[in-house]
């Protein structure tokens, strides 16, 4: 039986440092195959997983839920006849729909798979906004989660900790959440919690109680209350789209601030530009660009940029952004410098001539 492993999380939420960490601490004697999907043109991750020893195959035309979910299928059944794993893990892009990547997984008929896991990384620091802006596919990515890890989680207040902790409640009751930090944790008490043998969840809701009926977080106080707008008693608009068991239609707002039901897919929301480029950048320059990209709106709005490039003295610089944080780090060459840039509306003409293209 070849176990799968699903590992999702928005962008840049720490999917591929979870899964190295992982692969490091709890999994050096199994067999694995990584299938990895970048949205975008050009992928990044692979070579940085490469260098663990994983076998990749990743698929950059699309997203791993919508087109190319026949793809996919194809691609899991010849993973398992050619490598015979122990364990599938299944890094999907970071703006793909949770729920259409497990469809998508047990669309594969056959008796030899078994889904082990569904987890959900999570920014602690960037929960609130995105579940704001982003809702039809970072919620769903909540709601759909067995476990729900948190990445950055030690750079929050308590207070602050505790609201994001029961924001995630709110989509989904029944999850454990990892709040603790990484870096105090081994990769096998991750694990343990990923395959349902052991809770690590941080009490900070101890006062709290899951509502038989709706799945949400009450305070006892508050626990008497009700449900309205339909049989099953479910309140649909804070659900955001996650689909119930009375299984009605429901109107829920999204960010575009209207009440109509949508069903969109990942590029009619983002987009992303990816290049390669023989330029050569002084450090200097590289983080005045960034900081560019993490601080204004003139290039759209920027939620995950990664790249390695080669500075002026042969050295290769490795880049990380999300919003408002960057990091540059010193790393291995390749074959050509490139990055790429995911968010929406981005305006990749000025996007060009900031990386001087």
């Amino acid at each position: 039986m070849t176990k799968i492993d699903i590992i999702s999380g928005f962008l840049g939420a720490g999917k591929t440092t979870l899964i190295k960490k992982l692969l490091q601490e709890a999994l050096q004697n199994e067999k694995l195959v990584l299938i990895e999907n970048e949205f975008g043109e050009i992928g990044i991750d692979g070579g940085f997983l490469k260098d663990a020893g994983i076998e990749i195959k990743e698929m950059n035309s699309g997203c791993i839920c919508c087109s190319l979910v026949g793809d996919f299928s194809e691609a899991l059944k010849k993973v398992l006849e050619t490598y015979s794993p122990d364990r599938i893990i299944i890094e999907p892009s970071g703006v793909g729909k949770l729920s259409d990547v497990v469809k998508a997984v047990k669309g594969v008929a056959d008796t030899t798979l078994e889904i082990n896991s569904i987890t959900t990384v999570v920014d602690a620091q960037k929960c609130n906004m995105y579940m704001k802006n982003f809702g039809e596919f970072f919620n769903n990515q909540i709601e759909y989660a067995k476990t729900i890890v948190l990445s950055r989680s030690q750079k929050l207040s308590d207070e602050n900790l505790h609201e994001v902790v029961h924001e995630l409640k709110e989509h989904n009751g029944a999850a454990h959440i990892i709040t603790t930090e990484w870096d105090k944790l081994d990769g096998k008490e991750i694990l343990n919690v990923m395959e349902n043998q052991g809770n690590l969840e941080y009490e900070l809701l101890q006062e709290s109680e899951v509502c038989p009926e709706c799945g949400h977080v009450h305070n006892h106080d508050e626990h008497h209350h009700t449900h309205e707008h339909c049989e099953c008693h479910h309140d649909h608009e804070e659900h955001d789209g996650h689909a119930c068991d009375c299984n009605h239609e429901h109107h829920h707002k999204h960010s575009c601030g209207c009440t109509h039901e949508h069903h969109h897919h990942a590029d009619e929301v983002f987009t992303s530009v990816g290049m390669e480029t023989v330029q050569h950048y002084d450090k200097e320059e590289l983080e005045s660009i960034l900081k560019q990209l993490s601080e204004s709106d003139e290039y759209g709005t920027i939620l995950r940029a990664k790249g390695m490039l080669e500075d002026k003295e042969g050295k290769w610089m490795y880049f990380d952004l999300v919003p408002h944080e960057y990091e540059i780090r010193e790393g291995q060459p390749t074959y050509t410098g490139r990055f790429c840039i995911i968010g929406s509306k981005l305006q990749e003409e000025k996007l060009k001539e900031l990386f001087k293209m």
